[in-house]
């Protein structure tokens, strides 16, 4: 501040005068300006000596602003251009209709003073409540400073990463501060946008009402053009015949008359269609603004996201060392810090916290648990990926959306059936968007499910369903055992009482009885959870249909998980030929990859990666099949060689493999490397190696079984048979 300087009042009541321009900074009045705001507060009525000051207000200030000599604001544009067309002399009929309807003129001059006393007071209303924010938002950032700097807190911390985290703590309150202000420059930017459109309204009404108007005009015009040509051609009345020319004189009045009120009703469409170019010129000009306005805000929020993830990141680094040494004020500080910074979304309270970092959200849009309960290093690391979620969510969003291609796509299906082509796969490719996969899904499993459907009975899905709860089969006490296991870490199957356990139970029990050589068997469960968050039980009974009996191969989801051993071997090869450096590298430590990646295939990544790679992951699976899921699971190899190829103890090779799926975020990268990088990719290849591999692991399980019979008949025919029990009879 650079002025406080007191003003003149009635007693010893004093008020201060803030003087600022349009970016709040308090400058100093010139003598002008005092004498002027002097003269005002004396015209001004005293206030009654028991309510000194300014009532309703905790401050004894009088809060000035110069006005902003920028560009004007769209509604006082609007409104004087208006007025200065409007203002010029009216039509002769409006005059006459208005001179029965008009207020007297002190009654006017009244409302209208009172109307200009508003609008002040408004304004000022406004700019004393927001320096007042920017005043409080000092004190706060002062308070904290002061509290911080004590002595008492200070002891025991280096000076450098104390000024570190001021500098990171002010360059946050900066950041949100800069994000307030673009919101309240946004909102008024909306309201000035929705006023604009309104008026266009209005002007479009008044517009159509004229142009009907000058049509009729232009009929009345042309019926008089063909009478008095009709006359013309007609036999000239005599000289001197009484009453002749008084009909021909006053047809040309009314044509002289109506054609001067067509030459002002041009006049004033002309007038209107300027206004309106004007009009949309300048909404233009708001809309343009407003998406700039939108791209910096979320430019700026994603700095705040990354600042925040690399506070949470330096929180973690400070505790380490200080919690190593003896107990002090300072430990007891970063201790509140990393404690606020690890809450989620809740109800602020103020002064609970020193410095609270943007909260982020406790279930994504799937009902995944973004932050886990237990583990305190695990909820610092799992906040850190929310926040770079976060982050790439709003760099996305400043580029060309695909939820826009795919409007334009519903937009151009919107007369026919969705159909497989190009386009679409590259959509789909792409990842389909949130509010759409509901309905993509639900085509694509009709489309893969088609020869099933039509083969059986309308309530197919009823009856089996129906068949289950009367009568239990095997599989029904390992389904019962598997619900609650499924998606623990999802808030639709957290608990016996959730909505989707109930679903997920009537989905798997139908299955059961549609397959009875499968049953049931463990991953099933979680293929149904992921299809149950986008479908109803019917389409997701469907959909494991279409997974065990069209997608994958035969004996996948057996008691001998045959087809499963065969794609291991499979993936090998592929390993092999398109990532040769991992695959030597790994083979050359003897870590055995296909132990993680097992899982991988047997529930297409379900628990395996972050929520919003696993779906796109399955938007691509349930349209092109069983081969996107060895190109995902090669790209996420690629996507982390080097860092693989760094570790060098097969140890931390292994422990790194079974985590660092859950560190790929970007979705993008992926997919790219996935769908390029990794051509060409044939099915026919995947099915002539699986071919091979099948006839191999089916000698191999045949020899195995072999010895096994040969085992048990040399324990039957031993004199101390009794001493050999094996596991299976040790079990009964």
């Amino acid at each position: 501040m650079s002025s406080l300087r007191p003003g003149r009042g009635h007693g010893d009541s004093r008020k201060s005068v803030f003087y600022t321009n349009e970016e709040w900074e308090l400058l100093d009045p010139n003598p002008k300006e005092l004498e002027e705001s002097m003269a005002q507060e004396e015209r001004k009525k005293p206030a009654p000596e028991g309510n000194k000051g300014v009532a309703g207000s905790g401050f004894p200030f009088d809060f000035g602003r110069i006005p902003y000599k920028g560009k004007r604001p769209l509604k006082d544009m609007i409104g004087s251009y208006r007025n200065r067309h409007v203002s010029g002399e009216p039509s002769a009929d409006g005059a006459q209709g208005a001179a029965g309807v008009r207020p007297p003129a002190g009654v006017q001059l009244q409302v209208q003073r009172q109307q200009e006393e508003l609008e002040r007071l408004q304004k000022d209303l406004s700019s004393q409540k927001e320096l007042v924010r920017l005043l409080q938002q000092t004190v706060r950032s002062s308070q904290y400073d002061k509290y911080f700097a004590s002595s008492r807190l200070s002891e025991g911390v280096p000076k450098d990463v104390l000024e570190l985290l001021h500098r990171k703590d002010d360059q946050i309150l900066g950041l949100s501060s800069q994000l307030e202000r673009l919101s309240l420059e946004r909102e008024s930017l909306q309201q000035e946008a929705r006023t604009l459109k309104g008026k266009v309204g209005e002007l479009s009404e008044q517009l159509g009402m004229l142009l009907e108007t000058i049509q009729a005009k232009d009929e009345v015009i042309m019926k008089l053009s063909r009478r008095l040509s009709e006359g013309a051609d007609g036999p000239a009345p005599a000289a001197g015949a009484p009453g002749s020319p008084a009909p021909a004189s006053r047809e040309q009045l009314e044509l002289d008359r109506l054609k001067d009120n067509l030459q002002g009703y041009k006049t004033q469409n002309k007038f209107l269609n300027k206004e309106i170019l004007e009009l949309s010129a300048l909404r233009r000009n708001a809309e343009r603004r407003e998406r700039d306005l939108m791209a910096k805000y979320s430019s700026l929020e994603a700095k705040l996201c990354q600042m925040e993830s690399k506070y949470l990141i330096l929180l973690q680094e400070v505790k380490t060392p200080v919690c190593s040494e003896e107990p002090g004020p300072a430990r007891g500080v970063i201790a509140q810090l990393l404690e606020d910074a690890l809450q989620a979304d809740g109800p602020e309270q103020p002064g609970q916290a020193l410095v609270k970092p943007r909260l982020v959200s406790e279930y994504d849009i799937y009902g995944f648990r973004t932050v886990p309960e237990d583990d305190e290093e695990e909820k610092l690391v799992a906040k850190v990926r929310a926040l770079d979620l976060k982050t790439l969510h709003l760099t996305e969003n400043q580029e060309v959306s695909t939820g826009v291609k795919w409007e334009n796509y519903f937009a151009s299906t919107m007369n026919r059936e969705m159909a497989c082509s190009p386009e679409l796969k590259n959509l789909i490719r792409a990842g389909i968007p949130h509010e759409h996969r509901s309905k993509v899904w639900k085509w694509c499993v009709d489309l893969h499910a088609r020869k099933f459907k039509d083969s059986t009975e309308p309530g197919y899905f009823q009856t089996l369903l129906q068949k289950a709860l009367e009568k239990q089969n095997p599989a029904s006490k390992q389904i019962e055992l598997d619900l609650l296991r499924t998606l623990p870490n999802n808030r639709h199957y957290s608990g016996p009482t959730s909505e989707g356990v109930q679903k997920l139970r009537n989905v798997l029990l139908a299955f059961s009885w549609r397959n009875p050589d499968i049953g049931y068997c463990q991953g099933l469960n979680r293929l149904v959870a992921v299809a149950l968050l986008y479908l109803e039980q019917e389409d997701a009974f469907w959909c494991l249909v279409t997974i065990v009996e069209v997608f994958m191969p035969r004996d996948y989801y057996t008691k001998t998980l045959l087809g499963s051993q065969v794609d291991q071997r499979v993936f090998r090869d592929l390993m092999s030929e398109k990532l040769p450096r991992v695959h030597a590298h790994l083979e050359q430590h003897g870590v055995d990859y296909t132990l993680i990646t097992f899982n991988w295939f047997l529930v297409v990544f379900v628990d395996s990666v972050v929520s919003d790679v696993l779906f796109k992951i399955w938007d691509s699976f349930l349209y092109e099949g069983p081969k996107v899921i060895f190109r995902f699971a090669l790209a996420l190899f690629k996507y982390k060689e080097e860092e693989i190829l760094k570790l060098q103890d097969p140890m931390s090779m292994f422990k790194y493999l079974r985590y660092f799926t859950r560190t790929i975020l970007d979705a993008r990268k992926l997919i790219s490397i996935s769908f390029g990088d990794l051509n060409p990719f044939p099915l026919r290849q995947i099915r002539n190696r699986r071919s091979y591999h099948l006839e191999k692991v089916r000698l191999e399980l045949t020899e195995l079984e072999a010895i096994r019979e040969d085992f048990l008949r040399e324990r039957d025919a031993s004199p101390d048979k009794g001493e050999l029990v094996s596991d299976e009879e040790e079990d009964t």
